[in-house]
């Protein structure tokens, strides 16, 4: 079971600082609402709702009338992106008109999904090559050759970085997942990580430091109220307080009869394994 994380990529030369990106939210957010009082506000679609990612490289095109623009990834195909007049527009940290967006060799894009199509919230025009965080799970990890090969749902091909000699690779999350650090030996197919990385003079992706999310055999415990049920496939999405993040979860009813009396908005304890693609609840209790 994945966690609901937007998940996202490696720049053509690297993604902007995440924490550059996060900065811009507010300013975004407070955009939008200049343009909504300047605007018919029915006319305005109502923006995606979800975890943004940021994915980062080179614009090749833009097309005004599709209103769409194509990164190039590094490692990927160019990578087709919506924008319109909610996306706002950055160079260096400067909002610029939508009108002055253009090809550029240096970019980072805020995006979230929209159905199945990807929404560029914010670009991000940069003068220089900018350093990012990517989130996946591990394909595999050569230690011999230090090089690791990440998956994510917004790509069909597999992104490979580099890690330096010594870089970190710590457990993060609950306390008694993180107890058991391993370092490197954590870096086993499925295992869901998160990278921060800085581009080479080669364009590559170096990895600086590895955050391990779930190992596959892994033990969890989540707290939270049920925010999406369905009972068919035996899914639910729980989010936690502790982090506000959301978890997807499968459970069988068969197995867990306590499950059968679930509804959306229930706070539940749910004790659960991480598989290497899901986390499987083992045992579900409903506080009423």
């Amino acid at each position: 079971m994945k966690m609901l994380l937007p998940a996202a990529v490696l720049a053509g030369v690297a993604f902007l600082q995440i924490q550059f990106a996060q900065a811009q939210v507010a300013d975004t957010q407070s955009s939008l609402k200049s343009v909504s009082n300047s605007a018919d506000i029915s006319l305005i679609p109502a923006q995606p709702r979800g975890k943004s990612t940021i994915l980062g490289g080179e614009i090749r095109s833009i097309d005004p009338v599709r209103d769409e623009l194509k990164l190039k990834i590094y490692g990927q195909r160019p990578m087709k992106i919506l924008f319109d007049e909610r996306s706002q527009i950055y160079r260096d940290g400067k909002r610029i008109p939508l009108r002055d967006l253009g090809p550029a060799d240096h970019a980072s894009v805020q995006t979230l999904l929209d159905g199945t199509d990807v929404y560029a919230l914010s670009i991000h025009i940069l003068s220089q090559s900018p350093e990012g965080e990517y989130q996946g799970r591990v394909v595999d990890y050569n230690s011999n050759t230090n090089e690791l090969t990440m998956s994510s749902v917004l790509f069909h091909e597999p992104l490979k970085l580099i890690l330096r000699s010594g870089t970190p690779v710590a457990r993060v999350g609950q306390d008694s997942y993180t107890s058991g650090q391993r370092g490197a030996a954590d870096l086993v197919p499925g295992a869901l990580i998160s990278v921060t990385f800085r581009s080479d003079k080669q364009g590559g992706g170096v990895v600086d430091q590895i955050s391990v999310m779930a190992t596959p055999g892994s033990a969890f415990v989540f707290t939270g109220d049920v925010s999406s049920l369905d009972m068919h496939a035996g899914m639910l999405t729980l989010v936690d307080p502790r982090d506000e993040k959301g978890y997807e979860v499968s459970f069988s009813s068969s197995l867990l009869p306590a499950s059968q009396n679930l509804h959306p908005g229930d706070h539940v304890v749910i004790d659960a394994d991480f598989d290497g693609k899901r986390y499987v609840a083992s045992a579900i209790t409903i506080n009423k």
